[in-house]
């Protein structure tokens, strides 16, 4: 393994979603879990958000690790005109599988590349229009039971059992819905210079 001081690249998230996303890139990355307040700005769009939360994530990070290239990502969906956050707990979740039943969601998930020796920085918004089926409420409570996805927003893993519940998915990155665009970040990294693959 290498040591922290070796790795160039850093990944500003906690996500094991995002990690294992990373990982697919074969790059070797260090993690840090920034702490930013995650709260929408007045009169902000979605797409406003994560892509301001993408930045201030990867500057975060900046401070401990100077002369790096860093990657910040924040995921924000609405539907019907209401904000989907992380629900973390039941009811919650079901109040938002009942909203998307039958619906059309969008995901803008924004990643940022920070090289912060220079601070330049990359920022790109990758959004995910996803329709939903129309379903009842055994069906999410028997959804819920067998794939608790407390921890997306939407309720829903579209990499897991949550496939089940969507109808369509209208994106250029598929793995953007997951939440780290890899497309985006790999042209990102290219014009940072390092090789991909």
């Amino acid at each position: 393994m290498e040591q922290e001081t070796d790795l160039r690249l850093v990944l500003a998230s906690t996500s094991a979603y995002r990690q294992a996303l990373l990982e697919r890139l074969m790059i070797p990355f260090a993690v840090f879990s920034p702490e930013v307040d995650e709260s929408a700005a007045a009169g902000e769009s979605a797409a406003a958000t994560a892509g301001r939360l993408s930045r201030l994530k990867a500057q975060a990070a900046r401070q401990r690790f100077p002369l790096h290239l860093i990657i910040g990502s924040d995921q924000v969906a609405e539907c019907e005109g209401t904000r989907l956050d992380k629900p973390l707990e039941h009811e919650l979740a079901v109040r938002q599988l009942r909203l998307l039943s039958g619906h059309s969601a969008v995901f803008h998930t924004a990643v940022t590349l920070l090289d912060s020796a220079s601070g330049r920085a990359q920022t790109e918004i990758v959004p995910t229009r996803v329709q939903f089926r129309a379903l009842d409420d055994a069906q999410i409570e028997r959804y819920l039971r067998k794939e608790p996805a407390y921890d997306c927003a939407g309720s829903a893993k579209s990499e897991g059992l949550g496939i089940a519940l969507i109808e369509g998915i209208e994106t250029t990155d598929p793995t953007a819905l997951v939440g780290l665009p890899l497309m985006a970040l790999s042209r990102m990294l290219r014009n940072a210079g390092v090789e991909v693959p």
